[in-house]
């Protein structure tokens, strides 16, 4: 459950919360937890779909039930974070660069993130088991005394308020469903590294090292049982999700030629040579496309039709050669 501070504002020193690493504050310059005492004249602007305060974040956390949408435009790999791991959207592939934030603000995608759509309110544990405390970014613009909705009336959060809450709550229920995925990935020990590299025309290469994939040799050799149970929790497909994913890396490429003019068009993706690191691109390569497959099915017809009319033809010969003898 999340509650807010009702207490007089405590002392700056005070006022610091405890962030789990899944809820890492990333793009939060001044957060504060939520006190109906402090912040009762504060309100909140409309929102105007300005995503800049994400410009510089090249990857964001995801709960498993994302994984379907958010696959369709990110890659989705997985990243250490302290004792555990979490499964990240990347969003580019260079130190302080978002590729999905165009230079307006908006978000240049279908699917964003609840990590982003969060801000500016995140839930912080409290110390107490099972209580986590609703914080703002008090540096979010969109805060106002003036002008905007009211978070309180009479001490009460508003409708606008307890959507957030309601929000928050739902993203954190969906978390703790996410790391007993993450759990099981480990425990079947089926992550493996993932180096890729991006190379520019002029020289200059970028890398993306300490991330993990599910590797699928591994995946495919779970006894039955183990692999029913991914089946029915769903997280089977979330796998899956992940690992097509993976064919998004180009795109991200793509985006970079876009804004630099520099890189190479689905050409500049690679994988450092090791036996154990996988890429997207060396994993399509081991088979056809379904085009250069259709084709080659295509051709071996032809050949096998081109054959037998030969020796269709061959036969009539024949048995005219016997009758005339």
């Amino acid at each position: 459950m999340c509650c807010l501070q009702a207490t007089q504002p405590a002392t700056s020193n005070q006022q610091k919360v405890m962030i789990r690493p899944m809820t890492d504050l990333l793009f939060y310059n001044k957060p504060v937890a939520l006190n109906k005492i402090a912040h009762k004249e504060l309100r909140i602007k409309p929102a105007t779909g300005d995503f800049g305060f994400a410009r510089a974040t090249n990857s964001v956390i995801l709960a498993g039930v994302e994984f379907s949408e958010a696959a369709k435009e990110y890659p989705i790999v997985f990243a250490q974070a302290g004792a555990g791991i979490v499964p990240v959207a990347l969003l580019g592939v260079r130190n302080a660069e978002n590729l999905f934030v165009a230079d307006d603000g908006s978000w240049d995608a279908r699917y964003i993130p609840a990590f982003v759509r969060r801000y500016p309110f995140v839930l912080a544990e409290t110390g107490q088991s099972g209580q986590r405390m609703v914080c703002i970014d008090e540096g979010f613009p969109g805060f106002s005394t003036d002008d905007g909705e009211p978070l309180f009336v009479a001490d009460a959060p508003t409708p606008i308020l307890q959507q957030a809450m309601k929000f928050l709550e739902d993203y954190q229920a969906q978390y703790v469903r996410t790391e007993a995925f993450l759990e099981r990935l480990q425990s079947f020990d089926l992550l493996m590294a993932l180096n890729a590299r991006v190379d520019l025309v002029d020289g200059q290469q970028f890398g993306l090292s300490g991330l993990l994939v599910v590797d699928e040799k591994k995946l495919l050799a779970l006894d039955d049982a183990e692999a029913l149970g991914l089946f029915k929790s769903g997280e089977l497909a979330w796998i899956y999700c992940h690992l097509m994913s993976l064919g998004c890396l180009s795109t991200l490429v793509d985006r970079i030629a876009a804004v630099t003019a520099t890189a190479k068009p689905s050409q500049a993706l690679g994988a450092e040579p090791s036996a154990d690191m996988a890429s997207a691109e060396m994993a399509s390569a081991d088979m056809p496309s379904a085009e250069v497959a259709s084709k080659t099915k295509a051709g071996k017809r032809a050949d096998k039709s081109d054959k037998s009319d030969k020796s269709d033809k061959s036969d009539k010969s024949d048995r005219k050669q016997g009758k005339k003898k």
